[in-house]
């Protein structure tokens, strides 16, 4: 693979569900330590790194929201507390590997870690060290996606790497259907009217609405941030 980066500044989501590994719950270090393997190897091509985590590993707020009779709010509010737990995690495991990095969260905790504001955001950026986003958007309703897309655009990134558990879009769930095939390229539009559920739509609108290319690939596979930062994963793009 030529490890040339396609890219000065990217966006990496990672799902709380990746840094599960295979484990049914929680953080599964292996996994942490291989995803800050990959993320320290894309950093030393010269690339600048933002990264949003999700929390689905540790609380879904939707999902306890529905069952538990917690309020919708509340639930999100709880799941953004769990991004932050994953975010620190990640960030431990990149400063371990000699990389400066800093998690800012969108919700207030300095006791914790920094607050998120976009000139800060910029700074870290400028100075090299790999920034990872948490608390989501530090709103309720929103998803990580939403976040991810939203981050992204306000730090001038290229592109948004989506991590998933699959190498790109398929014609349908290719764990259900042995017939999906995985598409090369999509536009944006495509994506939203087809109703394709890579990333929730309002993700994929304010891309489209930003010209924002996304890319989605699996982070299962060996050093495949690195991968798609160079153009050589297996992978689907979705762009104007």
């Amino acid at each position: 693979m030529d490890a040339t980066p396609l890219y000065r500044r990217v966006l990496v989501k990672v799902s709380g569900e990746a840094l599960m590994g295979p484990e049914p719950f929680g953080l599964h270090q292996p996994t942490v330590e291989a995803i800050a393997d990959d993320l320290a190897a894309t950093h030393a091509l010269g690339v600048e790194l933002g990264v949003v985590v999700g929390g689905g590993n540790i609380f879904r707020g939707m999902q306890v929201s529905s069952s538990k009779g917690v309020d919708r709010a509340t639930g999100d509010y709880m799941g953004m507390l769990a991004t932050v737990m994953n975010a620190l995690a990640l960030n431990a495991a990149i400063m371990r590997r000699g990389v400066q990095s800093r998690a800012l969260s969108a919700l207030d905790m300095p006791a914790v870690c920094e607050t998120y504001t976009r000139p800060r955001a910029l700074a870290h950026l400028d100075r090299g060290r790999i920034v990872i986003f948490a608390a989501g958007t530090g709103n309720p309703f929103f998803t990580t996606d939403t976040a991810a897309a939203l981050r992204a655009i306000e730090t001038g990134c290229e592109a948004l790497l989506k991590a998933t558990n699959v190498d790109g879009i398929y014609t349908a769930d290719p764990k259900k259907d042995a017939s999906a095939t995985r598409l090369e390229r999509l536009t944006h539009d495509e994506v939203i009217q087809k109703d394709l559920k890579v990333m929730d739509t309002a993700a994929f609108a304010l891309a489209r609405e930003n010209s924002l290319p996304v890319i989605v690939f699996s982070i299962h596979e060996p050093g495949s941030i690195q991968a798609a930062v160079c153009g050589g994963a297996r992978a689907t793009t979705v762009a104007s």
